[in-house]
């Protein structure tokens, strides 16, 4: 049975500022749900990306690689996965302990339940929808440790976080500098929508941070097979985007009922 992720309130301590320390503390990984599988990662440029399918229901797999407790703000093109602000590092997020990994499935709507992060197309995506598409295809993770924290956990524990341990995530594979298209000449395919209502239990924890700057900020790009193709990214054989759908004389079907007026 796995652990549940704590949720961090607003309302918790945020202490004087300690130097931030650059480490991996929290590694982040996408699953696609509707085929249960790691999405691997392409870097480019410095850059992380993942090809999401459209449609495609998908998952934030975040795991502490430390034997400390850490918060994790997670960011879904530019919003707070957990209050649906404008995305800033100071935010509430989720507290995972000593080695704990936690999916997070969607966008917080209670304790108890999440609307499912789901890949769609720019202009239906939830940040669109509320006024706030410029950084739609970004998923980020701003990481702090815990101020006076318990003394760290030298080994993992067995199967604390999941009963049976997940497979390890595809390694990320480099794409040359110049096999490419700028990124910017490419318009970007894919946002994440506000799916449907899933169940999704948290439970709501204190953290009082170790610092004013994240000890760790990690981003990843995301876009459609075909877009990440365009710039160069991803396997060669990719499929190229589907054929743009012009007018047609013959649609097919029958006559529909007009709208009621």
């Amino acid at each position: 049975m796995k652990r549940l992720p704590a949720l961090l309130l607003s309302s918790c301590l945020l202490l004087p500022s300690a130097p931030a320390v650059a480490a991996s503390l929290v590694r982040i990984d996408i699953v696609d749900r509707e085929q249960g599988r790691w999405l691997p990662e392409y870097r480019a440029r410095g850059e992380a990306w993942i090809a999401g399918t459209p449609g495609h229901r998908y998952a934030v797999r975040l795991t502490n690689t430390s034997g400390e407790r850490v918060l994790a703000v997670l960011s879904i093109d530019g919003v707070n996965a957990i209050t649906g602000q404008t995305a800033r590092p100071s935010q509430p997020g989720y507290v995972l302990e000593p080695w704990q990994s936690a999916e997070i499935e969607g966008w917080r709507k209670s304790w108890q339940d999440v609307a499912a992060f789901v890949f769609t197309s720019p202009d239906r995506s939830y940040a669109a929808r509320t006024g706030r598409p410029g950084n739609v295809g970004t998923i980020g993770v701003a990481v702090f440790r815990e101020r006076a924290a318990a003394p760290a956990v030298s080994r993992p524990p067995v199967a604390r976080a999941h009963a049976s341990p997940a497979p390890a995530a595809p390694a990320a594979v480099q794409a040359g500098p110049d096999a490419y298209a700028s990124p910017s000449r490419v318009p970007q395919q894919l946002g994440t929508g506000h799916g449907p209502r899933e169940w999704s239990p948290a439970g709501q924890a204190t953290f009082a941070r170790a610092s004013r700057q994240p000890a760790q900020l990690t981003q990843l790009r995301y876009d459609a097979p075909w877009a990440l193709a365009a710039r160069g990214i991803g396997p060669r054989d990719t499929p190229r985007a589907p054929p743009p759908r012009g007018p047609r004389a013959f649609p097919g079907g029958f006559v529909p009922d007009p709208p009621a007026w």
